[in-house]
């Protein structure tokens, strides 16, 4: 199954995604991931990132789809974090999984206060080598400034700070909000509270992956 994981800034759809695609075996498309490797391509891309802003709507799109070609042809069991934003996005990603013999089958809307997300921005951190996330409040690494997966130096990132998340959670709130309206009509939209310990959010999820899966099965 494809599932869409979206969340507001700070709202931990990042560790959330990963601890998903280990219990369920999907592969995980980060478009900050996409993004963060097009940006050491391309700098007019770097620039966005720094500024807090996302790169165009279509833009991203052709990206996102292009990365798919190349690196998940198959285009089955994938998780995708915090991509589409928009009702266009959403509609071309469909329609290219329905060329394809594919689908959406479940979203997700695992959201936090704009005060909760600056509180935790100024906590995280990111591995400079492999980009694994850590947070010193909620998941910090076993050993202080060193990556668990690598072993790497970690970093705070140039668009983890106050301005630019205020900047990113009015871009969400202005515009993600109507893809989560749209896809609420469509009756694939669950939402979850973000504001609780990370393994309360994780049960949650699992149960939601697990009751559609189950729907599917049985179908």
């Amino acid at each position: 199954m494809n599932i869409v994981l979206l969340g507001s800034p700070a709202s931990g759809k990042g560790t959330q995604a990963d601890l998903l695609c280990k219990k369920f075996n999907l592969y995980h498309l980060s478009t900050g991931e996409v993004a963060r490797k097009l940006a050491e391509k391309d700098q007019r891309i770097k620039e966005i990132i720094d500024s807090g802003k996302l790169i165009p709507a279509e833009e991203m799109t052709m990206h996102v789809i292009n990365f798919l070609s190349n690196e998940k042809p198959d285009l089955k069991n994938i998780l995708f974090e915090g991509f589409p934003r928009f009702i266009s996005q959403f509609e071309a990603l469909s329609n290219f999984l329905i060329t394809k013999g594919d689908n959406l089958d479940l979203v997700i809307s695992l959201d936090v206060s704009q005060e909760e997300a600056i509180k935790r921005i100024s906590s995280r951190r990111v591995c400079e080598a492999c980009g694994e996330n850590f947070n010193l409040i909620t998941k910090p690494s076993k050993f202080p400034g060193k990556c668990d997966k690598c072993g790497s130096n970690l970093i705070q990132r140039k668009d983890d700070n106050e301005d630019s998340v205020k900047v990113r959670f009015e871009y969400y709130e202005n515009n993600t909000k109507e893809l989560i309206d749209y896809v609420e009509k469509m009756g694939k939209l669950t939402k979850v509270n973000g504001e609780r310990p990370i393994d309360e959010i994780q049960k949650d999820l699992v149960e939601i992956v697990e009751r559609v899966k189950n729907e599917q099965n049985n179908n």
